[in-house]
């Protein structure tokens, strides 16, 4: 069995963060391994606290999974603290881990700051080079290489300057524009293009953490990037059309759609 870390923070809510993840690896058939950042209070409508957890045992975290179930693939989310930051930068510079997936969260979905300063200067310095693929949306996208990113040409155009400048695979996820949802990669010096139609559907919470987690599953699997996406697309959308409703704010994913007894019927 194929084992994926998911390096997160905690959503008690259970829509985001390490519990998406899990959800995700392990509707997949994978087994998830997780190590928690930053413990938050939140939930469809907000996020109201973070707590971070301390460096050194985020270290300990580390080497207790790398040390023993070692991951055939590392997802890396939520990091808000510098010093965690260093910690992780450490830890995969030690063990090296095949694929790395990173998901840059730097602003709640409510609009609250995840990731402080100086935290996200050792992010874009350090951290996402390490990557082998980078999943920002439009916000982050922007956040990151200073564009304003409004069309398609303007998400390629980003997808290659972050690509260039960190020595990867970037894909921008297209879901903050209008219309049909396009997801742009840059890869190789190649251009790819992912379509599929929007799904009207209000909750969306954990859409982003959800994504990652599905494209490093089929990484791990031994599909290449191309079809890693496009099959963690695939599932996002199942988890989308399924229409789950919970929380008075903007609710969860499905993401047990496909699981015989969870409100559909079995693909």
């Amino acid at each position: 069995m194929k084992k994926i870390l998911t390096i997160a923070g905690s959503d008690p809510s259970g829509g985001a963060g390490i519990q998406a993840d899990i959800k995700t690896i392990t509707v997949h058939g994978l087994y998830a391994c997780a190590v928690i950042t930053s413990l938050t209070a939140q939930n469809t409508r907000g996020v109201y606290g973070i707590r971070d957890v301390e460096p050194d045992f985020v270290a300990a975290q580390l080497d207790s999974v790398f040390s023993d179930i070692y991951p055939d693939a590392v997802k890396i989310g939520m990091v808000s603290g510098e010093g965690i930051l260093e910690v992780i930068l450490n830890k995969l510079r030690q063990y090296r881990p095949s694929h790395i997936i990173i998901d840059p969260v730097m602003v709640s979905t409510s609009g609250r700051e995840l990731l402080s300063y100086r935290a996200r200067k050792l992010m874009e310095e350090e951290l996402l080079p390490m990557g082998t693929l980078i999943t920002p949306n439009i916000p982050e996208a922007q956040t990151l290489t200073g564009l304003s990113v409004q069309t398609e040409a303007d998400m390629e155009e980003a997808a290659e300057r972050l690509a260039l400048r960190t020595g990867n695979a970037v894909l921008i996820k297209g879901g903050h524009r209008e219309g049909e949802a396009a997801d742009i990669l840059f890869c190789g010096g190649k251009v790819s293009r992912f379509v599929s139609p929007r799904i009207e559907n209000p909750n969306t919470h954990g859409t982003g953490c959800t994504l990652s987690s599905s494209i490093a599953c089929h990484m791990a699997e031994g599909n290449d990037m191309e079809e890693s996406i496009r099959k963690a697309k695939e599932y996002l959308n199942g988890a989308l059309e399924a229409m789950l409703d919970l929380g008075k704010g903007n609710g969860p994913l499905n993401h047990m759609y496909a699981i015989r007894g969870s409100g559909i019927q079995n693909k």
